[in-house]
């Protein structure tokens, strides 16, 4: 049966990568810190348009890439000699969350997606949803991605049709698939719609918005049945 935390726990961290991925989007000259795909993208268009933000888009990349194997070997460690790797790992993305808010108050708004400023506050956003990436695949394998909302949607959109025509086959969606999908991609454009209309009416303070979110899901996962290891 599945805990409280293990249904809470995937909803407040697609919540935060919606938030986080649109709040940097629109502070940061159009630079995506929860995922690297739209980044290739809009560092075309920046190309193209002579906008700025190339510089921050092009190093989204690798700075993901070496947070999320540091995240795999730090978190293969802490699992060898304690059970609450999963903790300690989201403590860290909370940690970088807080810089990521304080550096974004401070510097901002960023009227050059270029500037220094913009790049560190940036690329401490992609470092922190590096971490929660790598830690959703790893500690929650069976639960839909949160920050990959094309695969989830797609399958729900599957789920559904199969649901009105199962076929010849007579394969029917498991149990609670298309109810949990559809939440999560729900949590997601929360995040997403809450960080606009925050980001317009506070500017850089809507960053404040983040560590809190992370630190709940940290409360609610610690409240949690004891990992066993």
């Amino acid at each position: 049966m599945a805990t409280t935390d293990s249904r809470i726990v995937p909803l407040l961290l697609s919540v935060n990568a919606g938030y986080v991925d649109t709040a940097g989007f629109l502070a940061l000259q159009g630079l995506f810190t929860a995922h690297v795909t739209g980044n290739f993208v809009t560092f075309g268009a920046a190309l193209a348009l002579g906008t700025s933000g190339a510089i921050a888009k092009l190093l989204a990349l690798p700075v993901f890439c070496i947070v999320v194997i540091a995240t795999r070997l730090t978190g293969t460690w802490l699992s060898r000699k304690w059970s609450r790797a999963f903790e300690v790992l989201i403590a860290v993305k909370l940690v970088l969350l807080v810089l990521g808010a304080a550096l974004a108050i401070h510097f901002g708004p960023f009227h050059n997606g270029d500037s220094h400023e913009a790049i560190l506050t940036g690329m401490v956003l992609v470092a922190a949803m590096a971490i929660q990436n790598a830690v959703h695949r790893i500690h929650l394998p069976t639960s839909p991605p949160s920050t990959l909302m094309t695969g989830t949607t797609t399958q729900v959109m599957i789920d559904i049709a199969d649901k009105i025509y199962v076929g010849d086959k007579g394969q029917a969606p498991p149990p609670g698939r298309l109810v949990q999908m559809a939440v999560n991609v729900a949590a997601f454009a929360l995040g997403c719609g809450g960080a606009a209309l925050l980001f317009v009416r506070l500017g850089s303070w809507c960053f404040v918005i983040p560590p809190v979110v992370a630190a709940l899901t940290l409360i609610v996962r610690m409240a949690g049945p004891q990992p066993t290891r």
